[in-house]
């Protein structure tokens, strides 16, 4: 078989993969390249060598569509219940009108123009200017990591205190959401401390360290509120064309590109903190801006944090993917790179052409079961995944992060300090003082 022929079917086989990996809400898609670097490693001990344009297109693939893909459980399995129904991301509104399917699609449609991004505008430029901003940046990644923190926190805005007569009641009502805030932030940064420095995880499974604590900060609250609320999604219409034009998603493409890529550039910074700043700075408002945008955004994010590794002359590696390639593999040369940008663009296409009747599927799935069957399923399918991989060890530390990630969910605050979990113990190290405080915390 020919080295082209080779890299268009791992590519396509990763894409195909990737489907069933994004439908299950919480399963990560680093969680399964670690497992297949682990595969690769041990084929290589026992003297089976696979060829780079096997693996790396094929973990390529995966990440396009899985970046691409994974809106759809973020839409149809994240329903809100009625009194939240105008707070929440348009996302859900749509999924609460009826409307599910034109808002998974529009975010697909944001996920092809991502490619197209990285493709025909980061691919070409990358080589000639990312390694220069790279050398004024690096003494002043710490700072802004800092700078950017503050601003997550400062942002959390109050979501009560607005009726009643003048005293203490409305002011604890006003700052209970803020204070949920920080309570989140700061015990998801207690948490990576000690996942960081004194974790229960063993370490034959070390790469997998941080997989339980996001399980249950994130995907476990997601799938409770979903089987305690009883919510009833609406009959789901599968609209014929989606609302969009030129201007939509040219503004998408710059708010979500602008996003997407400060996150994959900057260490530690994930695309949801990317979203967030990226929304504040452009000021868009349009719901279908803000969906396509957000599928701009993750795409580049997860994607873009994956080209960096093969970018000639930058050297750095971005990304749970890209750190997990570096045990199998240490790209050099623009054949690297290229391939990856010709595997990019392979997996986008098909990973778009497999958005509609996936999304059609599930529409099928919420109509023909109870959605509290359904969030139940997946609650059962993530923790025997967390078990399988790390154990009752993992169990246990997915329970912390629960009780971590219940707080947003019941405070109405955002979910995006459980992002401290890497924020704050790795912004302490990149300052220095990160040894001082895990001492302080008897870590070391």
């Amino acid at each position: 078989m020919s080295l082209v022929l080779t890299v268009v079917v791992s590519v396509l086989i990763g894409t195909l993969i990737s489907t069933v990996l994004s439908c299950l809400p919480g399963l990560h898609v680093y969680n399964v390249i670690g497992l297949l670097v682990l595969l690769v490693l041990t084929l290589g001990s026992h003297g089976v060598t696979l060829p780079p344009e096997v693996y790396l297109p094929f973990i390529a693939g995966m990440i396009v569509g899985w970046s691409m893909l994974n809106t759809i459980p973020s839409v149809f399995l994240g329903a809100p219940d009625e009194s939240a129904i105008f707070t929440v991301l348009p996302g859900q509104k749509y999924l609460m009108f009826g409307r599910g399917f034109e808002g998974a699609m529009i975010t697909g449609v944001g996920g092809l123009a991502g490619v197209f991004f990285l493709v025909l505008v980061v691919g070409p430029l990358a080589p000639h200017y990312l390694p220069v901003v790279q050398q004024v940046m690096r003494p002043h990644m710490h700072w802004v990591l800092w700078v950017i923190i503050t601003y997550i926190l400062m942002s959390e805005w109050p979501k009560g205190g607005n009726w009643g007569p003048a005293g203490w009641s409305k002011f604890f009502d006003a700052w209970r959401s803020l204070l949920a805030g920080l309570a989140t932030f700061l015990l998801a940064g207690l948490l990576g401390f000690i996942l960081l420095y004194r974790s229960p995880v063993s370490t034959d499974m070390a790469f997998q360290n941080i997989m339980p604590a996001f399980v249950g900060l994130f995907a476990v609250p997601w799938c409770l509120v979903n089987m305690i609320s009883g919510v009833s999604v609406p009959e789901q219409h599968v609209a014929a064309s989606l609302d969009i034009d030129g201007d939509v998603i040219l503004r998408s493409v710059g708010a979500g590109g602008l996003g997407g890529g400060f996150a994959a550039f900057f260490p530690v910074i994930t695309g949801g903190v990317g979203g967030l700043l990226a929304g504040h700075a452009t000021a868009q408002r349009d719901e279908r801006v803000f969906l396509m945008s957000q599928g701009v955004s993750k795409l580049v994010y997860y994607t873009g944090a994956f080209m960096l590794a093969f970018v000639p002359g930058l050297g750095i590696t971005r990304g749970g993917g890209a750190w997990l390639i570096r045990t199998l593999y240490t790209p050099r040369t623009y054949y690297d790179y290229f391939m990856i940008l010709g595997a990019v663009a392979i997996g986008g296409a098909a990973a778009y052409l497999m958005m509609e009747p996936l999304t059609r599927g599930i529409i099928w799935l919420i109509r023909r079961f109870n959605y509290r069957y359904v969030s139940a399923a997946a609650l059962v399918i993530i923790m025997a995944l967390v078990y399988a991989i790390t154990g009752w060890v993992g169990i246990f530390i997915a329970a912390v992060g629960t009780g971590i990630g219940l707080i947003p969910v019941l405070f109405a605050s955002r979910r995006l300090n459980c992002l401290g979990i890497l924020l704050l113990p790795i912004a302490c190290n990149m300052s220095g003082v990160g040894h001082h405080v895990a001492a302080f915390l008897h870590l070391v």
